[in-house]
């Protein structure tokens, strides 16, 4: 039987979200000047709300106007190196540290699946010691060119399920032979808890902390 602990990222390992920061910090060493369009950007997470846009295209436009629809991969590595350090320092619950080395230790193959982006969330994975990392990914051009444009699916909701599955499929690994951990913050993952044979609602709001209390789902503060 294969032990696997999958993991969301952003408010379950993290305090807060971390695609807009992410955005932000890499635009006041990219280009300053592009912080002109934080109002747009507002305007667009504003429309995402109001159910006019998808979230795959509000991360789209977002990343094109604060960071341009097109870099060299050798621009924005070290960007996403410094500010993964960030993360680390200041972003991070001691809580999830603990039950990622609590599962580790167990022998449990560790598996991070979040909506962020690959793009960045990649170095903060290493430094987390994943094993393997599902993510939301970005379209590449020629000559090691990343695009604002998202290559697939949004890995979020019940996308992040077909996924995870798509992942698993690939490594060879059968659901019927593996023992699956989820955690998460939020209700969107409801999904993959519902899938998983130990589904954990991690520092959950309101809405995931009502369906886990009727599904017997294991509660967990990390925030403490």
């Amino acid at each position: 039987m294969t032990e696997l602990a999958i993991y969301d990222m952003d408010r379950t390992i993290t305090r807060a979200g971390t695609f807009t920061p992410f955005l932000i910090h890499a635009a006041m060493r990219l280009a300053p000047w592009r912080l002109i369009f934080a109002p747009l950007v507002i305007l667009v997470m504003l429309a995402y709300v109001a159910k006019m846009i998808e979230r795959k295209t509000l991360k789209e436009i977002n990343q094109t106007l604060l960071i341009g629809g097109k870099l060299p991969i050798g621009r924005i590595r070290p960007i996403t190196e410094s500010y993964a350090d960030f993360v680390m320092k200041a972003n991070v619950h001691q809580g999830a540290l603990d039950q990622i080395a609590e599962d580790r230790a167990a022998g449990r193959r560790l598996v991070m699946a979040t909506a962020s982006a690959r793009l960045y969330v990649t170095a903060i994975a290493d430094r987390l010691g994943f094993d393997d990392l599902i993510a939301t990914n970005s379209i590449y051009g020629i000559d090691d060119i990343v695009t604002a444009k998202i290559d697939g699916e949004n890995c979020y909701g019940p996308a992040k399920l077909r996924m995870i599955e798509a992942w698993m499929d690939k490594q060879g690994l059968s659901r019927a032979d593996c023992h699956i951990r989820f955690y998460s913050d939020h209700a969107s993952d409801a999904p993959v808890l519902a899938w998983s044979d130990a589904p954990f609602a991690v520092n959950a709001h309101a809405k995931l902390r009502r369906i886990a209390e009727t599904k017997g789902w294991t509660i967990v503060d990390w925030g403490l």
